[in-house]
């Protein structure tokens, strides 16, 4: 197989970069000696900063403790937790909530939340191991380093009797923690630099004492010429070091190959997909033209049998046109702040006739409202690539599940459907451009092959992730996870 004139430009600088880095045993040295030297620099840092972090959070909890029991006190005085009103009190848990930039939640005995900061889950039950806990006399505290929250809760205790009539919940943000974090791994950084800087200086002092040529290698990289792949492996297996590279050499030529051949492919299945109808309509009008009268109902149907070819070509080529807007660079991408929630109910509100008339049952699931900075008009078409297929891939008087969710950093969106399902070895091949589980089936409901390979795109542009779940017979699961902030 040729390699291109780019592709070889390639080749050429790695080779010319692994001889003249592997030239001598300096190079296996050096690295030795750098990572030898720098394994307890980085473990020095990864405990300073643990260390911090630790300290800071157990500083921050115990400062929140004391404020609770301050204002549990109020709250046992005033009668707050069997309905008494408290200016005092709500003020109080507001400045509580704006100073940590957090949230304050009461709860009565009935597990009933009676007062939240945020005002979105009054008279909601709330039941959960710490409040359980603090139910029995104890305090807890929960810190999440990944989302950046601490979450204390507080017994409410009768001021005459100490028996305990509610819980206090405040959850605060630990952001603060992390950008003091930060600051010291800046400084922590300026160390390390100035320790690594001695470290390269003493390995390549001592790997220049133990230096020896590799003429072997250095020989038949240079003997590496011409622009076919089969023909350009190279095997040095004298030594570890000499294999290794001619190994890792081969597995890059290895890669190009598939990466060509994976080229080509798709270029055969375009011609494919494209010629296809296009030799449809030829016998159809062929057909048409070879008779001297043709019946009106006989035209009619071969009408619409070319028109039905003609949105079939249209579609393929649609699709083939979001996959290159898809592939261009991050600068296409037209990021605004979006309702997801109103995003969805609009993609299920233009689906839901083409549900109906299945007799698909399609449910949306929303736990929180969620605005995101997204691609409106590529997550719209990546989503509805879902959901379509999950009305087009079910059983009759079926189900498709949407259900959305959203963290401090992520939100997810989650399709589930009651349908065919997908055969475990065809799992890992699906989101392939053209690749189709049952391609006769495919067909026959318009598919392209080219839904989910969009869909795919669209979420890595967004640097989000994708996953599937199926079983077959019983119904397939897809999740899509997708920042709230988008990174350039």
């Amino acid at each position: 197989m040729s390699i291109r004139n780019g592709e070889w430009v390639i080749i050429s600088s790695i080779k010319t970069k692994a001889l003249t880095y592997f030239k001598s045993l300096q190079a296996r040295i050096f690295v030795v000696f750098i990572l030898v030297g720098m394994i307890p620099i980085f473990l020095m840092k990864y405990v300073i900063l643990e260390n911090y972090v630790t300290q800071s959070v157990a500083q921050k909890r115990s400062m929140i403790q004391g404020q609770c029991q301050d204002l549990v006190s109020q709250i046992s005085q005033s009668g707050y937790i069997h309905g008494a009103s408290s200016s005092a009190v709500d003020r109080q848990m507001k400045q509580l909530a704006n100073l940590y930039n957090g949230r304050v939640i009461v709860v009565n005995s009935n597990f009933r939340i009676i007062r939240d900061t945020f005002g979105i889950d009054e008279d909601k039950y709330i039941i959960s191991e710490e409040v359980l806990e603090s139910f029995l006399g104890t305090d807890s505290s929960n810190y999440n380093q990944e989302n950046e929250f601490l979450e204390l809760t507080v017994p409410i205790k009768a001021e005459g009797t100490k028996e305990i009539e509610g819980i206090l919940i405040v959850s605060v943000s630990t952001e603060d923690v992390d950008e003091g974090r930060d600051a010291l791994n800046n400084t922590v950084w300026i160390l390390q630099v100035v320790l690594t800087i001695l470290i390269c200086m003493t390995a390549f002092y001592m790997a220049r004492l133990l230096t020896r040529p590799f003429g072997k290698i250095t020989q038949s990289l240079e003997e590496v010429r011409g622009s076919v792949i089969e023909d350009q492996e190279i095997s040095i297996p004298d030594y570890t070091e000499t294999k290794l590279l001619s190994e890792a050499y081969n597995r890059m030529l290895r890669r190009m190959k598939l990466q060509e051949d994976s080229r080509q492919e798709f270029v055969s299945n375009v011609s494919h997909e494209l010629k296809t109808p296009i030799t449809s309509m030829k016998v159809l009008a062929d057909s048409l033209l070879a008779q001297d009268e043709v019946p009106a109902e006989l035209y009619k149907e071969f009408m619409g049998d070319i028109a039905e070819e003609i949105d079939r070509e249209n579609k393929i080529i649609t699709d083939l046109l979001s996959l290159v807007k898809m592939d261009r660079k991050s600068s296409d991408v037209n990021i605004q702040e979006t309702n997801i929630n109103q995003l969805i109910e609009l993609i299920l509100k233009r689906l839901r006739p083409i549900a109906a008339k299945r007799g698909i049952d399609l449910v949306l699931e929303s736990f929180k409202p969620v605005f995101a900075e997204v691609d409106e008009t590529k997550l719209t078409l990546a989503l509805s690539n879902l959901v379509e297929n999950g009305i087009k891939y079910n059983t009759e008087n079926g189900w498709v599940h949407v259900s959305l969710n959203v963290d401090n950093k992520y939100f997810y969106v989650k399709v589930e459907d009651s349908g065919i399902g997908i055969p475990e070895e065809s799992q890992e091949h699906i989101f392939e451009r053209f690749y189709r589980v049952d391609k006769s089936h495919s067909r026959e409901i318009g598919g392209t092959g080219l839904g989910l390979a969009i869909t795919r795109s669209a979420v890595l542009m967004h640097h989000g992730a994708i996953k599937v779940y199926s079983k077959e017979g019983e119904g397939t699961t897809f999740t899509v996870r997708i920042p709230l902030k988008y990174v350039p």
